[in-house]
Formats: structure tokens, sequence, C-alpha cells
């Protein structure tokens, strides 16, 4: 069974900071975790889910969408099978549902039909 386990969601005032994880379970998936690369996206209420950030299999290849760059910080731990994301200063805007999702293909999309596996989502509120 493939599960991907996002925390560290919540509320924060702006300028505050937040870190995300995801942690991938499942034997088999376990196993392939390192082979996978991932991806965050995030979906607000009425809107599109959009591209965050993502991070090759072996970490040295970082995307992240402008209204993220130089703000949030993508990296993972290979060995723990998981996956961070590092978000400061926050904006109220960045309020939404995050999720993380695996790309079997290594694409490294900014696309969210690209991805084979998905979280369930964490909230994350930021007041102004």
């Amino acid at each position: 069974q493939v599960q991907l386990v996002e925390s560290g969601g919540g509320l924060v005032q702006a300028g505050g900071s937040l870190r995300l994880s995801c942690a991938a379970s499942g034997r088999t998936f376990s196993i392939y975790f390192s082979k996978y690369a991932m991806g965050w996206f995030r979906q607000a209420p009425g809107k599109e889910r959009e591209f965050v950030a993502a991070i090759s299999r072996s970490g040295d290849r970082l995307h992240y969408a402008d209204s993220v760059k130089g703000r949030f910080t993508i990296s993972r731990d290979n060995a723990k099978n998981t996956v961070y994301l590092q978000m400061n200063p926050l904006k109220p805007e960045d309020t939404a549902v995050y999720y993380c999702a695996a790309d079997v293909a290594q694409s490294e999309s900014r696309k969210w039909h690209d991805y084979d596996y998905w979280g369930q989502g964490t909230q994350v509120s930021v007041s102004s």
C-alpha cells in the first residue's frame, strides 16, 4: 500500500514560518522512494491546485514557483523516506491545503497531473 502523510501545517501570523513534512510508507513505496522525484502543491478555496516546489530524486535539482522563490525551501532525506518544505516568511496568500506528491517518471514536473501518488493534505493558514 502506498501512502504519503503530510504534517506540520497550522495557523501562523504573517512573517512566521512553518516546516511541512511528508513521510512515505508502505513496503514497496518505501523501497522506491529514493527513485521518485517529489513535489509540493497547494490548493486554496475556490482555486485550482498549483505547483509550489519540486525536487529531483537525489535532491540536486530544485524547482520553485515564482510566488515562493526565495521564501520556501524544498529538501528530502531519502534515508527517512521524507520530503520537507520549509516556509518563511509566510504571507496571507500562502493560505491553502498543501499536498505532497510522488513523480514516478522523475519528470520534476510543475503539472499536478504528472504526479502519481498523493498525500491527504495539511492545512496552512496565515493571518495578516
